[in-house]
């Protein structure tokens, strides 16, 4: 046994949540990255890289919560765990937001040609600056057009 004084008392130290500490980072990171990880082609359309980290500071959150609130003469945390998780979930719900709901609200561009549809006669400069036009691309085998979503 451990005695603090001696008096004979027992030194109760609660231990450090690292869960709970952990899993806000890990949440915080989930919120702020966002726009780092969209700069790349594999995260830009659907963002699980950023979802992950949220699954995996909530995970750790819950983890913390439930040692906390569990075990109160061996861990802390009840109070700032259960602010760490309601912040981590508000990030959560923020960004499900934005990047779920107002993100695809944007308006289809009325002037681009859908699916199947014949493209419109254009030219662009090539390597070189010499004018390329669709015309030139399409009298010997045909061309296939692939538009990707660029961020600027």
């Amino acid at each position: 046994m451990d005695f603090a004084d001696g008096r004979g008392k027992i030194d109760m130290k609660r231990s450090w949540n690292w869960a709970l500490w952990v899993g806000f980072v890990l949440a915080l990171a989930g919120f702020l990255t966002y726009p780092f990880f969209v700069l790349f082609p594999a995260t830009r359309d659907f963002p699980w890289v950023n979802l992950l980290l949220f699954a995996l500071g909530g995970l750790l959150l819950v983890t913390g919560l439930v040692r906390a609130f569990g075990k109160p003469q061996l861990y802390r945390g009840k109070v700032f765990g259960t602010i760490f998780a309601l912040l981590g979930l508000a990030g959560f719900g923020l960004f499900a937001y934005g990047v779920f709901y107002e993100l695809r609200q944007m308006p289809a561009s009325a002037s681009a040609p859908r699916v199947g549809e014949k493209a419109p006669n254009f030219a662009l400069p090539d390597q070189n600056g010499n004018p390329v036009a669709l015309t030139d691309l399409l009298s010997p085998n045909g061309a296939v057009l692939i538009f990707y979503r660029g961020h600027w």
